[in-house]
């Protein structure tokens, strides 16, 4: 059997476009035949005439029929990205990257921090878990958002809601009438835990001003550098460690991560930039 040819994209039908927030949209993907990839993991999208970026699906990997993209209107791609309406042909290459171990998690509690479009990678990962409910002791999630009206997914918080080992919390830098949970940044909400936090995985994602604070905050309350994992889905470009684009350290980031733990790159300049 021939080897798969990294560098060939895998037709995808584009199925639909749902607009979580002004700024991001969903993109229900059907594919030709059967994908596989592993939570944290990301794929190569490709637009015929435009060019190709890279994107962690925000669906779940036991799903291998189908696949959501969450994308942020942010430049060039994601631009055209945003004026699809459905019925399009687009080109996955992939998967690529190391994603998380969630093994490593097992009999373990969980603190997910994530804000803004980090929750897309997130939702993925939480999918992941939520096969495995009961080999967690407890999977807390911390979301935030600027707005109320900012938070992607809005439908999927209630299913949350209704998990036995699933505690949820949300915060809002600015309220509005109908807010009655947790206004301030989003690390705030880890004050509101009571969790063994040297003995805990955490996991953040987000902006990387909010993935930095709230690193610190951990470090702060007792989690271990090796216990915190974080996305660092910054400058990536080819997917294959061969542009140099993703360069950190001695590491890779479409490569070598860009799930990494914080003791991995703490000592690498700029990782928050």
């Amino acid at each position: 059997m021939s080897e798969k040819n990294i560098y060939k994209p895998i037709k995808f039908h584009l199925d639909k476009v749902v607009e979580e927030t002004p700024a991001i949209k969903t993109f229900f993907l059907s594919a030709e035949q059967d994908f596989n990839f592993k939570t944290g993991q990301f794929v190569e999208v490709t637009i015929d005439g435009v060019g190709e970026a890279p994107y962690t699906p925000s669906s779940s990997p036991y799903v291998k029929d189908r696949m959501e993209l969450t994308v942020m209107k942010a430049g060039y791609v994601t631009d055209k990205m945003h004026q699809l309406k459905g019925g399009e042909i687009l080109g996955i290459r992939g998967p690529f990257g190391k994603g998380y171990p969630v093994e490593k998690f097992y009999n373990r509690e969980i603190i997910i921090l994530g804000g803004g479009v980090g929750l897309a990678p997130l939702r993925c990962l939480i999918y992941s878990l939520l096969e495995e409910e009961d080999k967690f002791r407890k999977i807390n999630i911390c979301f935030g958002a600027k707005t109320p009206a900012d938070f992607c997914y809005k439908n999927w918080f209630p299913e949350l809601l209704r998990r036995e080992r699933v505690h949820l919390l949300r915060s809002v830098d600015k309220a509005d009438s109908n807010w009655n949970e947790t206004v301030g940044v989003v690390t705030v909400l880890l004050d509101k835990l009571r969790v063994d936090w040297a003995n805990l995985i955490a996991i953040v994602c987000g902006p990387p001003i909010m993935m930095k604070f709230g690193t610190l905050r951990l470090l702060e309350l007792g989690c271990r550098e090796e216990n915190i994992y974080l996305s660092m889905e910054k400058n990536m470009s080819c997917g294959l460690g061969k542009c140099g684009h993703c360069a950190m350290g001695n590491y890779f980031v479409c490569k070598d991560g860009p799930v990494f733990t914080y003791d991995q790159i703490k000592n690498h300049p700029d990782i928050w930039i």
